[in-house]
């Protein structure tokens, strides 16, 4: 995959003005971090970044747990990627640390993204909807032969 935007490539990571990101596809997901801080003089670029991990129906892991900063910017550019996940059908869960959790739930105390944890948190539940989705589609298959 070619990316058309301005961040030079670092140790595997892309350089978005202060964001480091970084993506690895899985069996499950493609786990996109993003370390470093994001704020409103890097959040277009790091956005930009994050579009081209929207592909076809491969769900996305988005792990923001190893940032330093995230501010204000960082809170809409999740807002943002969550809306381009919806337009495009692909279901993501965000990992991230308490304090951004905390700045993300509403008044039920649930947030307002698909949320886990952890990594392997997020995969655990990835694999949990591929087994019930098979035990869905179970019947259907056994009622046709």
């Amino acid at each position: 995959m070619t990316m058309a935007i301005s961040a030079r490539q670092r140790n595997g990571s892309l350089d978005c003005g202060g964001a480091q990101v970084r993506a690895h596809c899985r069996h499950l997901a493609t786990v996109v971090t993003v370390g470093g801080e994001v704020d409103a003089v890097n959040v277009e670029r790091v956005a930009d970044c994050l579009r081209h991990f929207i592909v076809g129906d491969n769900p996305v892991v988005l792990d923001i747990s190893g940032t330093e900063h995230f501010a204000g910017a960082g809170l809409s550019l999740l807002s943002t990627f969550d809306e381009e996940c919806r337009r495009a059908g692909v279901q993501w869960t965000l990992v991230a640390g308490p304090d951004v959790i905390a700045q993300l739930t509403d008044g039920d105390g649930e947030c307002v993204f698909p949320a886990a944890g952890s990594v392997p948190e997020a995969f655990a539940d990835l694999a949990d909807a591929v087994v019930f989705r098979r035990r869905l589609a179970l019947p259907l298959i056994r009622k046709s032969a």
